[in-house]
Parts: structure tokens; C-alpha cells; sequence
């Protein structure tokens, strides 16, 4: 099992990306959260066996139709407590 946090610049608030990382993330079995940062940007806690997680963050450079993805930062993190993979309010 991997964690990672993603930050993720481009076109990507007001397009349902952060429903379509909830919904691609269920499809993947990958754990966490998304939200939408104040600057635009769009932050993940991402965590999930390394194959699938190199998927979910691999579709994360595409993104939802509407989305146009310039950049993905991704750091190691610590899991923390998460199930699931859940929308949380911007930040």
C-alpha cells in the first residue's frame, strides 16, 4: 500500500472533477479524499495498492471531460484514518 498527496493545477474547479475522482476511485478500490483549494487548484489524499494507484493518478492527468490538467505535484504521505474516498469542502 501506497499514500500520496496530489495537487493538482490546470482547469480543473468547476468542471465535476472532484466527482469524477470519487467516482474513478471507487472504480479503482483507491482510498481518501478530494478537495478544491482557495488558489484554484485541486487536493488529493490518495491511498491504494501501488498498480492502483499509479491508474488512479494516471486518469488524474485527463480528469473529467470539461477538465484541462497542466500539472500534478504528488508527494508521499501518511495514510492517516480514511475509508472510503470522499468530496470535502474547499479549503
Amino acid at each position: 500500500m501506497a499514500t500520496q498527496r496530489l495537487l493538482i493545477e490546470g482547469r480543473v474547479q468547476r468542471v465535476g472533477y472532484r466527482d469524477w475522482a470519487v467516482r474513478t476511485a471507487h472504480q479503482l478500490g483507491v482510498v481518501g479524499w478530494v478537495r478544491n483549494l482557495a488558489d484554484g487548484r485541486v487536493e488529493m489524499l490518495v491511498d491504494g495498492d501501488e498498480m492502483a494507484l499509479d491508474t488512479f493518478v494516471d486518469r488524474c492527468r485527463e480528469g473529467p471531460l470539461l477538465a484541462n490538467v497542466a500539472r500534478i505535484d504528488a508527494t508521499p504521505a501518511d495514510r492517516g484514518n480514511v475509508k472510503g474516498f470522499t468530496k470535502r469542502f474547499t479549503a
